[in-house]
C-alpha cells in the first residue's frame, strides 16, 4: 500500500432482504473508484444489515438476512458482514451505526499500527489522515435524503461532513441533481463520491421477492447458495411479503421524538 494514501472502510447498511450480486458488486465498483481517485486505499468493506424493527414491508427477521449475507460473501477477501446493527432491540440511525463502526476500526486501526491516543486519552478525529470510514450507497439510498421526517438534518450533516458518502448511480437516477438540490449534501460535496456504474446492473430486492414468492428463477442474480438458503427456510413466500404491511417506517417515529443526539466530536 502506498505510504500517502488513506485507509479506507466502506460501511454498506440496508436490509440485504435479501443479499443480491448487485449489493457485493456496489463494494467492487466503490473500490476501484476510490483507488483511482490516488488518495485512497480500500482496506475492507462491512455489510451491515438493519435490525428487525426497522418496519419495512416484507422484512424477514434478522438471523436470516445475516445468513445469506455471510454465505454470499464467503469468496470475498475484504468485505464482512457485522451483526451489532441487526441485534438491536430498537432501529438504529445510520449514523449512530457508523460512529458504532468507526470506534471499532479506529481501535483496531491503532492497535495493528501501534498509534496511541494522544495525552487526553482522545482519539484522532475523522479529519485525521490515519483511517477514513465511508457511507456506501447507491443512487436510490441518496435520494432518501430529501424524503421529509426520514432523516435530521444534524444526522445528513455529520453522515456526508464528518464520514462521507460513495454513491454508486442506478437506473436513471441523477444523483448530481440530489447533490444539488439539497443545500447540506452540496455544502458537503467534496466528500460525497458518485460512481458511474457503466455495466448496468438493475437487479433490486424488491423484484427478488416478487419472483421468489412467485416461483420464478432467480439464478444469476442471486448466489446459488443464498438460492438454495431461502428454499431450505421457505422465506419470500405470499405470508412473508405481507408482514409490516400498513406500519410506519422506524425513523419516521423514532427521530421526530428524540433529541439530537451527540455529534462523533464528542
Amino acid at each position: 500500500m502506498a505510504h500517502h494514501r488513506i485507509p479506507l472502510v466502506l460501511l454498506a447498511c440496508g436490509s440485504f432482504n435479501p443479499i443480491t450480486n448487485q449489493h457485493m458488486r456496489l463494494f467492487e465498483l466503490a473500490k476501484d473508484h476510490m483507488h483511482r481517485t490516488g488518495k485512497y486505499q480500500v482496506v475492507g468493506g462491512i455489510v451491515s444489515p438493519v435490525s428487525d424493527s426497522y418496519g419495512k414491508q416484507g422484512l424477514v427477521p434478522s438471523k436470516h438476512r445475516i445468513a445469506m449475507a455471510k454465505l454470499a460473501l464467503q469468496s470475498s477477501n475484504w468485505v464482512r458482514v457485522d451483526e451489532w446493527e441487526s441485534q438491536q432491540q430498537d432501529w438504529t440511525e445510520t449514523v449512530v451505526t457508523l460512529r458504532h463502526h468507526y470506534g471499532r476500526i479506529l481501535e483496531e486501526y491503532k492497535q495493528n499500527t501501534g498509534a496511541h491516543t494522544n495525552s487526553s486519552g482522545n482519539t484522532a478525529p475523522l479529519t485525521s489522515p490515519s483511517l477514513s470510514l465511508k457511507l456506501l450507497c447507491g443512487a436510490d439510498f441518496l435520494n432518501t435524503f430529501q424524503i421529509p421526517g426520514l432523516w435530521l438534518d444534524e444526522h445528513v450533516d455529520e453522515v456526508a461532513g464528518q464520514f462521507g458518502l460513495v454513491c454508486i448511480s442506478r437506473g436513471g437516477l441523477q444523483p448530481e441533481r440530489t447533490v444539488h438540490e439539497s443545500d447540506i449534501l452540496s455544502r458537503h460535496q467534496q466528500n460525497i463520491y458518485l460512481v458511474k456504474e457503466w455495466v448496468k446492473n438493475e437487479t433490486s430486492a424488491t423484484e427478488m421477492r416478487r419472483a421468489l414468492r412467485r416461483g420464478l428463477s432467480v439464478k444469476y442474480l442471486i448466489p446459488d447458495c443464498v438460492i438454495d438458503y431461502i428454499h431450505q427456510h421457505s422465506l419470500y413466500t405470499e405470508d412473508s411479503e405481507r408482514k409490516n404491511t400498513g406500519a410506519v417506517l422506524r425513523p419516521l417515529t423514532k427521530q421526530v421524538y428524540q433529541p439530537p443526539v451527540d455529534s462523533v466530536d464528542d
